[in-house]
């Protein structure tokens, strides 16, 4: 069968990855066509758009962007039109997804939806259009069957896909610090800035102004695969900060403490087990749209599902180099990193057991089979 699969980012380039990989030990005749990254199209997927070329963020953006929007949103329906897919499986990416979704349902596509629309977070109202244009929904957070359960529907709970490739990770390389010539004799602190250029230019000076204060850890930048290097070290400066790229595991692996962009990284660190900071910061604009519509009482992952602010957020105009420094010298020593690590471990068993690629995959194509 031929399943058309749509990312928009580097994580669901991931999470894409796993689920192409076991559709196509599913399906021994699966014929893939992807939006997404490299990783997908090492597991078998033909790229239709790359996510580098499409990825977007915040109001601001969106508008200096609309006329590239509209013309990837035309070339997505003449793809789909003539790849006459059995399925079109949309994985996040929810601001383009949505958008694809319910001209794909009137054209008689099977739709698949894995990774679900936080909706939760804001603009419940678009739970109808879900239901609507969306066949089989595959929700990934705990408190989300629940939610959708309220609204009259019924999605299937398949665990979060970060389980298996944390689970996938070897052990720590004793000699990694060595080959990234870091010292052996100074702590790491993973920097972990985002993978959009907003987020970045926005929180990153922060955390470099931040990194000067404590000369006695080694500062380490993950860089993401879709910015140029210069963007970083343009911002670096002559700051002695290290960046590395595609490493990210690694590093978390190797860290004492993170300070982290709010997204999927979040919820990554604590699966690795690394106390963080949330850091987040935006254009004045975005964050003052996003105030009227999001009504959470929190923004990191970590701290949703627990239901509590186990991980310190500092959003806006509280992400401040002194606020940053107080929670990094907490972290570091003592009680609040203890506290951090306890509520990581409450965090897995909420998550429960890995196998949602698996276990979406196998859902997918016997839900084809079954309507053949």
């Amino acid at each position: 069968m031929k399943y058309y699969v749509i990312a928009g980012e580097a994580s669901g380039d991931l999470h894409g990855s796993y689920l192409i990989k076991h559709l196509m030990e599913t399906d021994t005749n699966a014929q893939v066509r992807a939006w997404g990254g490299d990783l997908m199209e090492a597991q078998g997927a033909v790229l239709a758009k790359h996510y580098k070329d499409i990825a977007v963020m915040g109001f601001i953006d969106v508008l200096k962007k609309l006329p590239q929007i509209f013309k990837n949103i035309s070339f997505c329906k003449k793809d789909l039109l003539e790849f006459k897919p059995d399925a079109v499986i949309f994985i996040d990416f929810s601001g383009f997804n949505l958008r694809i979704a319910p001209w794909a349902k009137d054209n008689g596509f099977a739709t698949h939806y894995y990774i679900a629309p936080q909706v939760w977070a804001s603009r419940p109202k678009r739970v109808a259009k879900i239901k609507s244009s969306i066949d089989h929904l595959y929700v990934t957070l705990p408190f989300e069957p629940d939610f959708y359960k309220k609204h009259h529907y019924n999605p299937t709970f398949v665990g979060h896909p970060l389980l298996d490739p944390i689970s996938d990770l070897k052990a720590p390389e004793k000699n990694w610090a060595t080959t990234q010539k870091l010292s052996s004799e100074k702590n790491i602190i993973a920097l972990l800035p985002g993978s959009r250029k907003g987020e970045i230019k926005a929180v990153l000076p922060l955390l470099i102004r931040t990194s000067k204060i404590f000369k006695g850890q080694q500062f380490v930048l993950a860089a993401a695969p879709n910015i140029p290097l210069k963007m970083y070290t343009d911002i670096i400066g002559d700051a002695p900060v290290k960046i590395v790229q595609g490493q990210t595991y690694a590093l978390l692996q190797h860290a004492k403490a993170a300070l982290v962009t709010s997204g999927t990284a979040t919820l990554e660190t604590a699966l690795i087990g690394v106390p963080q900071i949330v850091c987040y910061k935006t254009q004045w604009l975005t964050y003052w749209i996003a105030k009227k519509i999001i009504t959470l009482p929190y923004i990191s992952l970590v701290n949703l599902i627990l239901n509590k602010e186990a991980v310190p957020e500092l959003i806006q105009n509280n992400l401040s180099v002194k606020n940053l420094e107080t929670h990094l010298h907490k972290i570091l020593e003592g009680s609040e990193r203890e506290n951090q690590l306890e509520n990581y471990q409450i965090l897995k068993q909420k998550l429960g057991a890995g196998g949602a690629a698996k276990r979406t995959a196998t859902a997918i194509v016997h839900s084809l089979k079954s309507h053949k």
